[in-house]
């Protein structure tokens, strides 16, 4: 009878102002608990791009062009804090003879009659903060440098979160013109009082792998050597010989400086060969080991890296945006970046070999500026299994490059596929958009159910010269071509 009276006045209580303000306390206390217990009150305050102090401002800073290179399709984002990955396949670095899962560490080779095998070694080296503290990281794809990085930035205990945040900056890549050649770059900036330290270790290989390593002194220079082999179905083995660079363990870095240090890898591989010959064929592959890697040694970080990155941009004068996408079935332009890169990292780059002889590099270039009959076919814009929007890992991905290889071939691109990375480049832009090299000209022989979507095609090889085609929509949402060209020479008159 007590509650049911209490119960009878409570709509009265409810009724006061001063009843109504306590539960509208109550309430938002309530929420804001809530945003602390489950970590949105962090997301948050990444979305709305305001953390002033501490790990999340340090990394805000350090990856301040991020967003914009991610909106001009120039990198794709594997992780950033609060946001989802877009990327839905491995994070990965390549050239055509070797490739990197970076975040499984797993290292894949190829030989010249073999296609590419996983390996036991494990090429990453880890850089971490001996002591506790707060990190955050962010780590993305850059596809004009032809790398992945990663940013972490740390609270270090004891120092001024405004001012005193310890940022670690890692490159990865395997270089586009030293097919031989993985490197790891690591920046450390530390701007507080106090020294900082770091672990620095790689991960061993799992029990019963077939690698070994051991010290090397050649002149005035010191590196590991790793012997390991990959077994076949058939019974042979290819043979894997690595030269690191050797790092101490422990690293320490002096207050208000920066550190850097680059981790090279040579890696040479052997075709597949029977047991009895390991011993002399291990031995040539160490001696070619040691040579180059005395080689890069000598050779100023920011060289090696410029030889690479140059040869990554010039590939991606050429591609595809997406512009304005008017059904489900067309990729987006992070699938089709996203997949150029996949496809680029495992080939390989003929035409920037310092090995190869003028008389192929000349005919490599010929077939690049003019593919005749290439490409002939349906526009590839709708095919899904060459356009994935998910891949499951390196595996999956290799099968993507054969099909696209094989694909091409069948289209009159026979010549492009030989040319490597280049060709492949070309290759895929033709036929996104159903173009066709024919004797005299270039036609575009898209469908034209296809046309309701605006893309544009850029750098597509012409003779000397580069065109771009873009299909645009009016304002009744009616499409028209666009057309222009970059001549590299003198001028050029265009007729479309």
């Amino acid at each position: 009878m007590w509650l049911q009276q209490r119960l009878k006045g409570l709509p009265g209580l409810l009724s006061s102002s001063w009843a109504r303000r306590i539960l509208a306390v109550l309430g938002f206390l309530l929420i804001i608990y809530w945003y602390l217990s489950t970590g949105s009150l962090f997301r948050s305050l990444w979305y709305s791009g305001q953390p002033r102090s501490g790990p999340a401002a340090c990394l805000l800073t350090q990856t301040k062009q991020w967003k914009t290179l991610s909106d001009k399709g120039d990198i794709m984002m594997i992780s950033f804090p609060g946001e989802e990955s877009k990327l839905q396949g491995p994070a990965m670095v390549g050239n055509g003879f070797l490739l990197v899962d970076v975040n499984k560490n797993n290292l894949w080779v190829s030989s010249a009659t073999v296609p590419f095998r996983m390996t036991d070694y494990s090429p990453v080296t880890y850089v971490k903060n001996s002591g506790t503290g707060a990190e955050v990281h962010a780590t993305a794809i850059f596809y004009r440098e032809g790398l992945m990085r990663t940013v972490r930035c740390l609270q270090m205990e004891s120092t001024d979160p405004h001012h005193d945040c310890v940022s670690i900056r890692e490159d990865y890549f395997a270089h586009r013109s030293r097919p031989h050649l993985y490197i790891q770059r690591i920046h450390v900036s530390n701007p507080s009082d106090k020294v900082v330290a770091f672990d620095i270790s790689s991960q061993k290989p799992p029990p019963g792998a077939k690698f070994s390593t051991s010290v090397e002194k050649v002149q005035d220079r010191q590196f590991l050597l790793s012997s390991g082999r990959v077994a076949l179905e058939d019974g042979k083995s290819i043979l894997v010989v690595i030269a690191t660079k050797k790092l101490v363990n422990r690293l320490q870095v002096s207050p208000k400086s920066e550190f850097d240090e680059t981790v090279l890898s040579v890696i040479y591989t052997s075709d597949p060969i029977d047991s009895g010959k390991l011993d002399e064929s291990f031995s040539k592959l160490r001696e070619s080991a040691k040579k180059e890697m005395l080689e890069v040694m000598r050779m100023r970080p920011d060289d090696l890296y410029n030889e690479h990155q140059q040869i990554w941009s010039d590939l991606f004068v050429s591609g595809i945006e997406m512009r304005k996408i008017k059904d489900a079935h067309t990729p987006s332009s992070d699938t089709i970046n996203i997949t150029l890169y996949y496809i680029l990292s495992c080939s390989p780059a003929p035409l920037v070999d310092p090995l190869i002889s003028n008389e192929e590099r000349d005919k490599m270039e010929l077939s690049l500026n003019y593919a005749d009959h290439c490409f002939s076919g349906h526009a590839t814009m709708h095919a899904e299994n060459l356009w994935p929007s998910k891949l499951s890992g390196i595996t999956q991905l290799l099968q993507l490059w054969d099909v696209w290889k094989l694909t091409l071939q069948k289209r009159g691109c026979k010549s492009l596929v030989l040319t490597g990375a280049h060709g492949l480049m070309q290759g895929m832009m033709l036929s996104f958009g159903g173009l066709q090299f024919t004797e005299n000209h270039l036609q575009f022989l898209s469908d034209p159910h296809v046309l309701h979507n605006s893309y544009s095609l850029r750098g597509i090889h012409y003779n000397k010269d580069l065109i771009n085609l873009a299909v645009l929509l009016d304002q009744e949402e009616k499409p028209y071509l666009h057309v222009s060209v970059k001549f590299q020479d003198k001028l050029v008159k265009l007729y479309a």
